[in-house]
């Protein structure tokens, strides 16, 4: 087993109970749950009624695998990767005065856009800026591979998300953070905006949304990495040069990994470990 069996009753009845009721004489485990219900009295149990009891292998790989599930009881938040892509020259945006049409801007190839939708069906939720909705009117949806959705969550301090946008239109859910109060199908959280990020993380944590990815704009994200919430960056960097526009995100961390696909490079980047929150 990756994590410790539980040891009380949620959704679905303990499992250290049916191992116990299966009689199995010995089991392997990766690593200790970190939820209170749970940390270390799954492994109590089992003990306690003869099994043999091994914790501890392969640790570093069963934390990985549970990255988010630990993050949400550890650091009371969801697990939050950041994504974005760029061009050679350093822009995720050409200049809004360049644009001729309210869509997003693809810089990345076709196979770099499946995988991020493959990325979307993999989380919870998914947030933007209200600019990117007004500038880009994206659906923030899996359309390129099969898979749910994730929630979205748009921040609009001032009210402004246009009524046409596809968030507020299609069937899919949308939370809107705002300052102001309006009428909408979707759900509205109000907020002061003096400290939204934390009230974002509250928020999330409360509903039990345990992963978020972080699509932009740069404002937005580079509003994620100054207050250090963030876990992971996966990053295309395209061929395509756009002279001017607006500005990557600014960075520090240590790379995890680096692939080509089909011309677009992608880096995953992990914080350093002092600045991990």
């Amino acid at each position: 087993m990756n994590l410790e069996p539980c040891n009380h009753q949620g959704a679905t009845p303990p499992c250290s109970d049916l191992i116990i009721s299966s009689k199995i004489p010995r089991v392997v485990i990766g690593c200790f749950d970190p939820f209170k219900l749970v940390n270390g009295t799954g492994v109590e149990k089992l003990k306690n009624v003869g099994c043999e009891v091994l914790v501890g292998v392969l640790e570093q790989e069963a934390q990985e695998i549970n990255k988010r599930f630990f993050t949400f009881h550890l650091k009371k938040r969801p697990y939050i990767l950041l994504k974005w892509a760029q061009s050679a020259d350093g822009f995720i945006a050409p200049l809004k005065q360049n644009r001729t049409q309210i869509e997003p801007v693809w810089l990345s190839n076709e196979s770099s856009q499946r995988y991020s939708h493959l990325w979307r069906s993999q989380e919870q939720s998914i947030l933007v800026g209200v600019q990117t909705v007004i500038d880009d009117n994206p659906s923030l949806t899996t359309r390129k591979v099969q898979g749910n959705s994730p929630i979205r969550i748009v921040l609009d301090p001032q009210g402004r998300i246009p009524e046409e946008s596809h968030v507020l239109r299609d069937e899919f859910d949308t939370l809107i953070f705002s300052t102001k109060k309006r009428t909408t199908s979707k759900e509205l959280v109000l907020s002061d905006f003096k400290k939204i990020l934390d009230q974002l993380c509250a928020f999330l944590h409360q509903r039990n949304i345990q992963s978020l990815i972080v699509e932009g704009g740069s404002k937005t994200l580079q509003g994620f990495i100054d207050a250090e919430l963030w876990d992971e960056a996966r990053i295309f960097t395209s061929s395509k040069v756009l002279n001017e526009g607006i500005k990557k995100p600014v960075i520090n961390g240590k790379q995890n990994r680096n692939y080509l696909i089909e011309g677009d490079r992608l880096e995953i980047i992990l914080p350093n470990p002092q600045k991990e929150r």
